[in-house]
């Protein structure tokens, strides 16, 4: 069971960003940042496009503050769930693109390169993601090497492991729930 007191930091945190307060924006990118690189790296294998979508996450949290609700989760789980949701949107458009499909593909170019200490927090944190995904069980692993981070639907996920749509679905869930507790015994800094 969780302790409240991340659940105070959050709300506090999301206050202050409603206020405007640029100080709560850099305490949240202090903490999360490596976080989201890491798993947008981990999704779409491109530096650049990590540290785009990166860029992305931040700015949404700075202007849509109000959106996170303390109730469904915390900070760290809402921001891995922004970040998880553009890496894939932007994985299934540079697909639809290759494929001909016509999609745009919003590249938008680095406004400034990354600290040597972002980028080996960032690469300490895709290392950690990558050894606890390799350590789940076959089963778990593929699937969410399938869907989370390969941008599969359920379906096709299913389809291509030869099991149903739910079986799928409960395998990543799973693996979710595993990689999620893993991280959270990160020590933090």
């Amino acid at each position: 069971m969780s302790s409240p007191a991340p659940i105070r930091w959050d709300r506090q945190i999301q206050r202050r960003l409603a206020r405007g307060e640029e100080s709560a924006l850099g305490e949240l990118y202090d903490q999360f940042a490596p976080l989201v690189h890491g798993l947008a790296h981990r999704v779409l294998a491109d530096q650049a496009a990590a540290e785009q979508i990166t860029r992305d996450v931040f700015t949404h949290v700075w202007e849509h503050a109000d959106s996170f609700d303390p109730g469904q989760g915390s900070m760290r789980s809402w921001i891995g769930t922004l970040t998880h949701r553009r890496a894939v949107e932007r994985l299934r458009r540079e697909h639809a693109l290759a494929a001909g499909d016509g999609a745009e593909a919003a590249e938008g170019a680095p406004l400034e390169p990354p600290s040597v200490e972002e980028e080996v927090l960032a690469a300490a944190t895709a290392a950690r993601v990558q050894y606890v995904v390799a350590s789940l069980p076959q089963a778990l692993r593929e699937t969410l090497l399938l869907t989370y981070f390969g941008g599969r639907t359920y379906g096709q996920a299913a389809k291509e492991l030869g099991i149903t749509p739910a079986t799928a679905k409960h395998r990543m869930r799973l693996g979710l729930q595993l990689l999620a507790t893993a991280l959270s015994t990160e020590p933090t800094r």
